[in-house]
């Protein structure tokens, strides 16, 4: 399979693709001020605990207050093997009170991002990622990533890592270092040593609440994660960020590092046609190849996705073009899984076939499909309804939260794109136009939420929309436009009537 990752840069937002043969796999969107906190470390102050939930409320310095759960850890033990049953540590306390006190300080790391009302999930289990390895300075055991299948690998690595890890530390062995020697651990150990020293310093010297270390930007996560010898090369169009990696990449792989390469476009997703890709990863119904389709719908318990023969009518086998349908889907929704970056609960409402071993096909094929996803996902099996269940590890904000606001025409019942993705879009167009066209003014008209954004002098929206030499644009509000509409026409002539220029 081949692999390549795009990665595209502007002054609002970075987005980073995954491409499996040439199809959109994985798509990671970061905009300027709403850096993803997950991963962050904070010297927090409790606010208030609470026996009856076993948890407790910590200030750090957000909107909401984070939620700390008793002896809540970062890692899920089902995800790795351990050595023996006695290297696996006692988690937290019988009671919550016994663990923290009401004004107490106290160092967490947010293991979830704040969703909806909620706070972000908080944990006192400090974790920190290497390339190779996770150091956990709070716990004392090795871990092995399961998707190192290799029992004879497995043991290996963990009898380096039980021979130089720190005394009294745990360190989880991540899939990237399959084949490693003991003197790359050893670097990457050593990284990550001076850095929990770092952020333990900081963290005498600083109040609460106050962010002691950021988790490291989009780009970087993506080489540290993603950019591994499998992927043949990483296209990035910012000189800047460019060198950059160039720097980071020689010290993590420096064998990768001529598959970085540089292409100075501000369309780079449009030359592989992914805009329009990325706006199916909204839509609530998937065509398949057959004909058929899925829909998806998102609930606060859950997500639910059908399954339906569509179009497709198959041969002359009812049950044949029901299992080809089924498993067909079954591939779809693994991938719109990992592109919409689902998590939680998820219900798959599948047509229903007769026989067993048709519904272990779909199984197996589910399953197969899902081993393509760095995120844990769990298939549970066919309920007696006849229902697919599964769950996924949530991490992060699906796809949709962050492109999409609740829809101010529906009360919420739907969905549609914030002002900010709009103006984005306005000026990518402009960008089009500039390049396409050699007319020197433009009207961009648009709803006045979205004019209101543009017009915003505050330093997180200033220069929005690109301000060239020889170039002028004029924008206007328009009422009766939709809040997703836009147009950007050449103007000619005098200002047009109730506009404004931009930029003055």
């Amino acid at each position: 399979m081949n692999k390549e990752i795009l990665v595209d840069i502007n002054p609002y937002q970075t987005r980073v693709a995954l491409l499996e043969d040439g199809v959109l796999a994985e798509i990671y969107i970061e905009r300027r001020g709403r850096e993803r906190t997950v991963g962050n470390i904070y010297n927090g102050k409790v606010q208030n605990v609470l026996p009856g939930m076993q948890a407790a409320f910590v200030d750090i310095g957000l909107e909401r207050n984070a939620f700390l759960y008793a002896g809540d850890i970062q890692v899920n033990k089902s995800d790795f093997n351990f050595g023996s049953d006695n290297e696996e540590v006692a988690i937290g306390s019988s009671n919550i009170r016994d663990i923290v006190k009401a004004g107490q300080d106290i160092m967490v790391q947010v293991l979830k991002e704040p969703v909806g009302t909620k706070g972000a999930r908080v944990t006192t289990h400090i974790t920190l990622p290497g390339r190779t390895l996770v150091l956990m300075p709070t716990v004392n055991y090795v871990g092995v990533s399961r998707r190192i299948e290799d029992e004879n690998e497995r043991e290996r690595l963990r009898n380096i890592l039980e021979r130089i890890k720190p005394e009294n530390m745990g360190v989880i062995v991540r899939t990237a270092a399959a084949g490693k020697n003991e003197a790359e651990f050893e670097s990457d150990l050593a990284f990550l040593l001076r850095l929990w020293k770092r952020i333990q310093q900081k963290s005498g010297l600083v109040s609460s609440p106050r962010l002691i270390h950021a988790e490291e930007s989009l780009i970087f996560r993506t080489i540290r994660d993603i950019f591994t010898p499998d992927i043949s090369k990483l296209t990035i169009n910012d000189r800047e960020f460019y060198e950059r990696v160039q720097v980071v990449a020689n010290i993590i792989s420096p064998g990768l590092t001529d598959r970085v390469i540089l292409n100075e476009s501000y369309d780079l997703f449009d030359q592989y046609d992914l805009e329009p890709k990325i706006e199916k990863a909204l839509a609530r119904k998937v065509w398949l190849k057959n004909g058929g389709y899925i829909v998806i719908d998102h609930t606060e318990a859950l997500t639910s996705i059908d399954v339906n023969t569509g179009k497709y009518v198959g041969g002359d086998n009812l049950q044949e073009t029901i299992t080809e349908t089924n498993c067909e889907a079954a591939k779809e929704i693994a991938r719109q899984i990992r592109l919409r970056d689902m998590s939680g609960i998820i219900i798959i409402d599948f047509i229903d076939m007769d026989k067993m071993s048709d519904k272990e096909k779909l199984l197996e094929t589910l399953n197969a499909e899902l081993k393509k996803d760095r995120t844990k996902s769990n298939v549970l099996g066919i309920t007696s309804l006849g229902l697919v269940e599964m769950t996924r590890k949530k991490i992060r904000q699906p796809i949709d939260s962050i492109l999409q606001i609740p829809c101010p025409y529906c009360n919420g019942d739907s969905r549609v794109l914030s002002e900010e993705s709009v103006v984005l879009k306005i000026r990518h167009r402009l960008l089009k136009c500039f390049d396409e066209q050699s007319c020197p003014v433009y009207l961009v008209r648009a709803h006045p939420n979205v004019i209101a954004l543009i017009n915003d002098e505050s330093a997180a929206f200033s220069a929005l929309l690109p301000l060239i030499p020889g170039k002028t644009i004029y924008i206007k509000p328009d009422p009766a436009m939709h809040i997703q509409e836009y147009a950007v026409e050449p103007h000619f002539g005098s200002a047009p009537e109730n506009a404004k220029q931009y930029g003055i």
